[in-house]
């Protein structure tokens, strides 16, 4: 593109059909000369014959010469003059419609990109935005600023080559997101986000930030600076060298317990803090391992009554003939075996606080009429008692099971159904979102690493894709088990796709070979889960050395259920 003695504009044939639109959009153009390296013209470039590129689907970075021969051959006529053409009227008004869209797009296009320019370079924070590979696209001025260089000298190189000791290449390969993260840059020690860039389930990039404001975030950081001044002098006393990496996690509450970003969860923690205001039942449903019991102490702690007992009962693990004396507490001598003084209840033990009742669903309906009565006259009658005792207790119950038809087939007490159904909320099984399983990954690997007091991993972009397809039929509860196998099972400290468990990956081909006839995938997909389900529980084993009560642990399930599916299985 030149500009000659006369503001005379000319277009060069190796430039791109983009760059052309962008030059008549600028000038206020109808058409434009194409030269070649000479000067020589070749052609003319007119918006008509960008049109007839747009309406044939041609890519925007094909060269203007290109186009001008498909358009010569294919569109029937060269590039004519102004004036030499004579369109049906029709045709030349949708033409004149849609140049007209063209153009407004491409302007709006250009006011977005000088936007976001501006807005990158009067920030006071640090930015810079790699792609998948790690190649840096975008670095902001404050960045330069800080890093002694160019922003020219920058765009174009791998981030390695621009920044010291950064892991955004690292984090565009795990898709982990890393906030709040010690990294020193010409040896000072400075807090940064790493945040990948997610599309169609894949990273396409990622964003670094150098952050320095926030209140509740100088604490954090205040709070993980000490962590690795203790760490270093711990370090420095046993003669080894501080890690390079630390990141601590502090305990957290309310709906800050539920790692998500998902618009479905953030929904969800909506009604949350919505339910935590009000002493209504809450009936929380979902798929087994979901989080009904995070969602449940949520709610706990974030209403008034988060100073109370949060009192947790399995309505499924406990035998029905000790449900009652469980929930209800007994009395002295109220059946034989019965402890001397009796024992207080759950609802007893909860007085003030949360009862969470798990797999209500799997009440008896004996139990059913008991429990209707108390949350009705809000009292309770120990076995064996002669009087009832008031009690002040939120009851939120929890079930994987349909309870509506449960209700329609006589199993469960409509009644009391309506009673607990007040306020519904349903949470979605993790593979209705795949965009959280990073982030849930690196919340229970940081979490796991610390419990144990073991050194933190990371994954390759391979292992962490096979994570990320995989169905989750166990859900997050099936995920923190296989972060605790890697962490036990991985001696180093990358995690290649060879070292998750063989059913993770090997599920995939088989869903994807199914046909698409009903019965057939219905079989087909109870066998992989039978699989599946087996190789875990013979993993569980094999980690706890063949002790079922830690085998059923590291699972997520009680020890009563372990027993039944060893011997559904066969083992």
């Amino acid at each position: 593109m030149t500009v000659g003695h006369g503001a005379s504009v000319t277009l060069g044939r190796h430039q791109t059909l983009q760059q052309a639109a962008q030059l008549l959009v600028a000038h206020g153009m109808d058409a434009v000369d194409v030269v070649d390296e000479c000067g020589s013209s070749v052609g003319r470039c007119t918006w008509r014959m960008l049109l007839w590129a747009v309406a044939h689907g041609m890519d925007r970075m094909m060269t203007v010469e290109e186009v001008l021969a498909a358009f010569s051959i294919e569109g029937g006529t060269g590039p004519k003059e102004e004036g030499t053409e004579a369109p049906d009227a029709k045709e030349d008004s949708r033409a004149t419609a849609e140049l007209e869209r063209l153009r407004c797009e491409l302007e709006e296009t250009q006011r977005l990109a000088e936007t976001m320019k501006t807005v990158l370079d009067a920030a006071y924070e640090g930015v810079v935005v790699v792609d998948g590979d790690g190649v840096v696209r975008e670095i902001n001025r404050a960045y330069c600023q800080f890093l002694g260089i160019r922003r020219e000298d920058a765009i174009g190189k791998h981030v390695t080559e621009v920044i010291e000791n950064t892991r955004l290449h690292i984090c565009v390969q795990s898709g982990i997101p890393e906030r709040g993260y010690i990294q020193k840059i010409y040896g000072q020690p400075m807090v940064v986000h790493r945040i990948p860039i997610w599309r169609d389930g894949k990273v396409i990039g990622a964003i670094g930030m150098l952050i320095f404001q926030g209140v509740s975030e100088v604490y954090e950081i205040f709070r993980r600076l000490q962590e690795l001044s203790r760490e270093a002098s711990r370090k420095e006393k046993n003669g080894t060298a501080a890690p390079k990496q630390e990141a601590a996690t502090s305990a957290a509450v309310g709906v800050e317990r539920i790692i998500s970003r998902h618009p479905t969860i953030v929904a969800v923690k909506q009604m949350i803090r919505r339910a935590a205001r009000v002493p209504s039942t809450v009936l929380i449903t979902g798929e087994s391992g979901t989080g009904k019991e995070v969602a449940a102490r949520a709610i706990h702690e974030a209403g008034p009554r988060a100073d109370g007992p949060f009192v947790s009962i399995n309505c499924a693990a406990i035998p029905e003939a000790l449900l009652e004396a469980e929930l209800f507490g007994y009395e002295d001598g109220a059946f034989t075996g019965a402890r001397k003084g009796g024992k207080p209840g759950k609802f007893q033990l909860a007085h003030g606080g949360t009862l969470f009742l798990d797999e209500i669903g799997d009440m008896p309906l004996a139990m059913q009429a008991k429990m209707l009565r108390v949350l009705e006259e809000k009292k309770v009658e120990k076995v064996g008692g002669v009087s009832g005792t008031e009690v002040d207790v939120r009851i939120i119950a929890a079930t994987n099971k349909p309870l509506e038809e449960m209700v329609r087939g006589g199993t469960f007490r409509e009644d009391l159904f309506y009673r607990l159904n007040i306020i519904r909320i349903h949470l979605p099984p993790l593979r209705e979102r795949k965009s959280d399983i990073p982030a849930l990954i690196a919340h229970h690997m940081e979490r796991l690493c610390q419990q144990y007091g073991v050194r933190g991993k990371s994954f390759s972009k391979e292992a962490m894709e096979v994570l990320v397809s995989y169905s989750w039929p166990g859900n997050i509860r099936e995920l923190v088990n296989v972060i605790e196998w890697l962490i036990s099972m991985v001696e180093g400290e990358k995690i290649e796709r060879e070292h998750l468990p063989a059913y993770l990956s090997a599920i995939q081909p088989m869903a994807a070979s199914m046909p698409y006839g009903g019965a057939n995938i219905a079989d087909r997909w109870k066998e992989m889960v039978y699989q599946s389900e087996r190789e875990r529980i013979a993993a569980a084993l094999v980690a706890a050395n063949g002790n079922k009560a830690e085998a059923a642990r590291r699972l997520g399930i009680h020890r009563s259920t372990l027993y039944e599916k060893l011997k559904k299985y066969g083992f």
